[in-house]
């Protein structure tokens, strides 16, 4: 099975080794996204507003695969501070249909640039 490079310039430039997104057959595994304006490279100020933004991101990567927040299957959600779980699960549930993706969500030490919230997606491509 071969794996294809996603790329948007609608999300932040990978900043490390490794791909925005990787599509291996009819699944699409998109790197972990930041709360970071692909256009300044600022990192938005706040959890509410770091969620959002990283969603968006996540949405331009879905979207240069072909895909949408219906497609996705599971989320991983890394947040700097469990106390910030309420606030960032609001904005969250409003992105994702019925049903909801499976989920983790962890509590780390510390993310990327001071982050406050990272969220990386599996999604797989409908079935033709």
């Amino acid at each position: 099975m071969t794996r294809q490079a996603v790329s948007t310039s609608g999300a932040p430039a990978a900043a490390g080794a490794y791909s925005q997104g990787i599509r291996s057959g009819d699944m699409v595994f998109c790197a972990g996204q930041l709360g970071i304006d692909p256009g300044t490279g600022q990192l938005a100020d706040g959890v509410e507003a770091q969620t959002e933004r990283a969603l968006k991101n996540l949405a331009s990567v879905l979207d240069a695969a072909g895909l949408s927040f219906d497609d996705v299957v599971k989320t991983t959600c890394f947040l700097a501070d469990i106390g910030d779980f309420a606030a960032f699960n609001a904005i969250y549930a409003r992105y994702f249909p019925e049903p909801p993706p499976a989920r983790s969500t962890f509590a780390v030490a510390a993310l990327p640039k001071g982050a406050r919230v990272e969220i990386e997606a599996v999604a797989r491509r409908s079935e033709a």
